[in-house]
């Protein structure tokens, strides 16, 4: 060691604005404002979500761009190509297609939102159940989760609309009778894990009541992948919708889905193929446009892709 001591002289007194210099200081961002820039980051996703903005947009306001109406047909100008009078041509009762195409486009939209508000609430509701309370009360509905996802969807859904009167009400019951069961088993698994949570507990101590727990607690930390299941919910139910429509179970004429001006312009596809073209076009290009964003949302409220 040196024999050369220190002085007084050799100590400086640092000002305030020398001392914070050296700390870093982020900012403090809540988590879904972080999960909003990073989702603003994915350009694929955010591409899809101002195409179904702009779906949905028209969707609402399509059908009313035209001065025809669904109902009226016109056999004088029945099966005519795209032009300047009617953009997307004709069908073979002479009726627009674009009036009809966004009007099949808004049916299949509700029937998808409609289906995910269906499976959200009955999900959200028996899996925080199932979650929460565990034990023999998880074991029964967890049993008949199980008996209902063991039957082909499909097979009730083609068997109820068979039964009642087809309608976008049936079409939507149909759905919902098996479609709530991944959002129950999601809820499940988010409860499980969270209800062990310190705050869980100390509320639990407070003497805070079950509803309040699941209300304030348990239900908000598991937003993220409700909303996810959300966003692939709605595409399936556009698909099941479309190809019970394609079926002739779907909505009835002269109201049409995407899924039944589809099946109109099948037997004349290879003569007329504007008939087929705009309408599948429109439901491929939604259902892209759900997974993807719904793929970049998964990715923005994963807590383990924060930088």
């Amino acid at each position: 060691m040196s024999d050369q001591t220190l002085s007084k002289k050799d100590f400086a007194k640092l000002e305030k604005n020398e001392v914070s210099s050296d700390l870093v200081v982020r900012e403090s961002i809540s988590a879904w404002k972080d999960a909003w820039i990073r989702l603003k980051e994915n350009k694929l996703a955010m591409i899809s979500l101002v195409v179904l903005l702009f779906i949905v947009l028209f969707a609402i306001i399509g059908q009313w761009m035209t001065p025809y109406d669904y109902k009226t047909n016109d056999l004088s100008i029945t099966n005519q190509a795209p032009s300047s009078e009617h953009w997307f041509g004709t069908d073979a009762l002479g009726r627009d297609m674009f009036e009809r195409t966004w009007m099949g486009a808004g049916i299949s939209l509700q029937v998808g939102l409609y289906a995910a508000i269906v499976d959200l609430i009955l999900g959200v509701i028996i899996g925080g159940i199932m979650g929460y309370y565990g034990g023999r009360v998880d074991e029964v509905l967890n049993r008949i989760c199980e008996i209902l996802y063991s039957i082909p969807s499909m097979l009730v859904v083609i068997l109820l609309i068979v039964i009642l009167e087809p309608s976008m009400f049936t079409i939507v019951l149909a759905l919902s009778i098996t479609g709530w069961i991944n959002m129950a088993w999601i809820v499940r698994g988010q409860v499980m894990q969270l209800k062990s949570q310190e705050y869980v507990l100390a509320a639990r101590t407070l003497g805070a009541s079950t509803s309040h727990i699941m209300r304030k607690h348990l239900i908000p930390n598991a937003m993220g992948p409700i909303i996810v299941t959300i966003t692939m919910t709605v595409p399936s139910a556009i698909f099941a919708e479309a190809f019970l429509s394609f079926l002739g179970l779907g909505v009835q004429s002269p109201a049409a889905s995407l899924g039944t001006l589809i099946n109109d312009a099948l037997k004349a596809m290879t003569v007329y193929p504007w008939r087929m073209i705009f309408p599948a076009v429109l439901i491929s290009l939604t259902m892209l446009c759900f997974n993807i964003f719904g793929d970049g949302l998964r990715d923005a409220l994963d807590p383990k892709m924060k930088k």
